[in-house]
C-alpha cells in the first residue's frame, strides 16, 4: 500500500521568488503552494498565507529582499489549512476572503485543519506558532477592488463561481495582465478535488478564468505559465483532469459499480499524463470520493477529517 496522501514527502523543496512585472512577485516550490505579493505605491497586498506562521516568515524574508512596504491587506483565495494558518506573520491591517469562505472556515475549519496536517505534515513548519483559525476582517460575494495609488492601476479580486471550492477567488492585475488564481488552476501539477464542484468548476468557472485573458498567471501549484498561449494551456490542462475524472468515475457510477472501481478506472486513465506532477498519488483518492459524493447528490461537500482521511485511503488506494 502507498504511504498515505503526502505523509512520506519530507524533502525539502526549491524556492524560487519571480519578479512577474514591476512589483508583482511570486513564490513557487517545486509543486508546494504558491503564493504572491502585489506592491501598491506605500502598502504590500499578500495573496495565500502558508500554513503556519514560520513557513509565512520564510516567504516574507524573500519579499523583503525586494520591498519594505507593510502589507495592508492578506487575500485568501479560499479556505485550506495550508493557504491560511500562517496569516499572522503578515500583520495585515485586513483580511480579505469570499463570502463563502467565512462560512467554510468556521463549519469545518478546525477539521480541516487536522486532515491537511495528517496529510501534509512537512508544510507544517513549527504548528505550534499557529494561534488558532485565520478568520477574515472584509468578505465579499461577487467582486472587490483595490486601489493601488500612482501609476500602479487597481487589483481586482474576483469570484468566478463554485470550483476548488465553493469560495475561491482570483486577483487580477487588468494593467499588468497578471492572474492570481489559487487552486482554480494548476500549471503541471496534479489538481485536488475533494472539496470540488467538478461539473461547475470545469465549465462555467473556468470559462470565467480564461476570460481575463491573463498574460502571466500564478496557480496553486506548479511553475508560472507567462505569454497567452502557455496560460491557455495551463487553464485547459486544468479542465482536461477535470472532464477524464467525471468521464472515468462517472462510467463506474452509472453501471452501479464501486468508489474503488472508480478510483483505478480514475487512476488508469490520469496516470500516464498526470501521474508524474506533484501530489497526484495523494490527491486521486480524495477527488474520487467527492466526485462519487457529487454523483450521489449530495452536493455540499461532506467534512474531511483525519479519521475519514484515512477511511477513504484505505478502501480506495
Amino acid at each position: 500500500m502507498r504511504p498515505f496522501a503526502s505523509s512520506a514527502d519530507l524533502s525539502e523543496k526549491t524556492e524560487i521568488l519571480e519578479v512577474l512585472a514591476d512589483g508583482v512577485y511570486a513564490l513557487t516550490a517545486e509543486g508546494d503552494p504558491n503564493v504572491g505579493a502585489i506592491e501598491a505605491e506605500d502598502f504590500l497586498v499578500a495573496f495565500e498565507a502558508r500554513a503556519t506562521p514560520v513557513a509565512a516568515r520564510a516567504w516574507l524574508g524573500k519579499l523583503r529582499e525586494h520591498t519594505t512596504k507593510p502589507v495592508r491587506y492578506l487575500v485568501l483565495s479560499h479556505y485550506h489549512a495550508v493557504r491560511v494558518l500562517g496569516a499572522s506573520a503578515f500583520g495585515a491591517d485586513v483580511i480579505i476572503t469570499h463570502d463563502n469562505t467565512r462560512a467554510l472556515i468556521e463549519e469545518r475549519g478546525r477539521e480541516d485543519w487536522e486532515s491537511e496536517f495528517g496529510r501534509m505534515p512537512r508544510l507544517f513548519r513549527e504548528p505550534g506558532s499557529i494561534p488558532g483559525l485565520t478568520r477574515p476582517d472584509v468578505t465579499f460575494s461577487d467582486r472587490l477592488t483595490i486601489d493601488l495609488g500612482g501609476d500602479r492601476g487597481e487589483l481586482v479580486l474576483q469570484y468566478c463561481g463554485r470550483g476548488h471550492t465553493a469560495g475561491d477567488i482570483v486577483a487580477w492585475l487588468p494593467k499588468q495582465r497578471v492572474l492570481f488564481a489559487g487552486d482554480l488552476v494548476e500549471a503541471q501539477a496534479a489538481l485536488y478535488t475533494g472539496d470540488a464542484f467538478h461539473a461547475d468548476w470545469s465549465t462555467t468557472t473556468l470559462d470565467r478564468v480564461k476570460e481575463f485573458g491573463a498574460e502571466v498567471l500564478v496557480g496553486g501549484r506548479g511553475a508560472v505559465p507567462r505569454g497567452r498561449e502557455a496560460v491557455h494551456a495551463a487553464i485547459e490542462q486544468t479542465r482536461s483532469f477535470l472532464l477524464v475524472l467525471r468521464a472515468e468515475v462517472g462510467a463506474v457510477h452509472a453501471r452501479g459499480g464501486t468508489p474503488a472501481e472508480a478510483f483505478r478506472a480514475a487512476h488508469d486513465a490520469l496516470a500516464p499524463q498526470y501521474g508524474r506532477w506533484p501530489i497526484f498519488e495523494h490527491c486521486l483518492p480524495f477527488d474520487v470520493q467527492r466526485l462519487w459524493d457529487e454523483l450521489d447528490r449530495i452536493d455540499w461537500p461532506r467534512i474531511w477529517t483525519a479519521e475519514r482521511d484515512r477511511e477513504v485511503w484505505d478502501s480506495l488506494v
